[in-house]
């Protein structure tokens, strides 16, 4: 089995970098760690970054997750070949790039770009967002998933994610104690559907919620409480119609010999405790 220790960051293609890095910074909250060619990276908490910007196209998106050592990261590119992912290796001008030592890349069973990485760079620089969004850092990533019970089963048997509850048939998977750090939402597409960061409180919630509307920034979701983590949340939207998501409060499951995953409706209920509906098409049964 793979073991995932942690997600490291997302890469997303975009055609107007300026307006990204705009968004990333005067919205989200991020702070610019470095300007390549063509290419903006961001930090959110000690790692050397998170997100990147990209200049490319705005549905190529790649999410990173960390294994322990170069032997399991070899291991993890057999197990793959032999099920027929094709596996290819990073380059040492590509590790550069995403500051690790090395890594792998392959298409989940949908077609969502994954790559699996050895030793990502910590910063000695704390993190200072360009406006206080109150962010602790990335925490989770939600996919599309053209048979989410097929690919429930890679992550969960291939991987070694497990289901904490599952929201119709979407489920909500962790790697360690945080209650999920990879969630399928049905679609018929591959691609990344929202991105997580974690922050302090639920001012800071309501703070950001006051901020986007007079921004003008769409809410798609929110502010409201999930029934399945505990978390406060607020959606909304990002460049190219990416998802962007703040929670606070996730709870965590330390007793693993006792949790069960828990069925919740795939309507709004399921998705909020405190009676707000979304307006984000994955979370209604179709194609956001």
């Amino acid at each position: 089995m793979i073991e995932l220790s942690d997600v490291v960051y997302c890469r997303v293609g975009t055609q107007d970098l300026e307006s990204a890095e705009a968004f990333a910074t005067t919205i989200l909250g991020l702070e610019v760690a470095e300007r390549t060619k063509g290419a903006i990276h961001f930090k959110s908490d000690n790692r050397d970054h998170t997100l990147c910007y990209f200049e490319g196209n705005p549905e190529d998106h790649v999410t990173a997750f960390e294994l322990k050592t170069s032997a399991e990261l070899q291991a993890a590119a057999a197990t793959l070949d032999a099920l027929g992912h094709n596996v290819q290796y990073g380059s040492p001008a590509e590790c550069e790039i995403r500051h690790v030592r090395e890594f792998i890349r392959f298409n989940d069973p949908t077609g969502n770009v994954i790559e699996f990485i050895v030793r990502p760079s910590m910063s000695a620089v704390e993190y200072h967002g360009a406006r206080d969004a109150g962010i602790t850092g990335f925490s989770h990533v939600g996919f599309y998933s053209t048979d989410v019970e097929r690919d429930e089963k890679f992550w969960t048997t291939v991987c070694n994610a497990r289901v904490s509850d599952r929201i119709g048939d979407a489920p909500l998977m962790r790697i360690g104690a945080i209650h999920h750090t990879i969630a399928l939402f049905p679609g018929n597409k591959s691609g990344i559907q929202h991105i997580n960061h974690q922050v302090e409180s639920t001012h800071d919630i309501q703070r950001s919620s006051n901020l986007l509307r007079d921004k003008q920034v769409p809410i798609t979701f929110g502010p409201g409480r999930h029934p399945t983590s505990s978390a406060q949340f607020l959606y909304f939207r990002g460049p190219d119609g990416m998802t962007y998501e703040y929670s606070t409060g996730v709870c965590e499951i330390h007793d693993e010999p006792l949790w069960r995953d828990r069925q919740f409706a795939f309507e709004p209920k399921g998705f909020c405790l405190w009676g707000a509906s979304p307006k984000i098409a994955a979370f209604s049964e179709g194609d956001d």
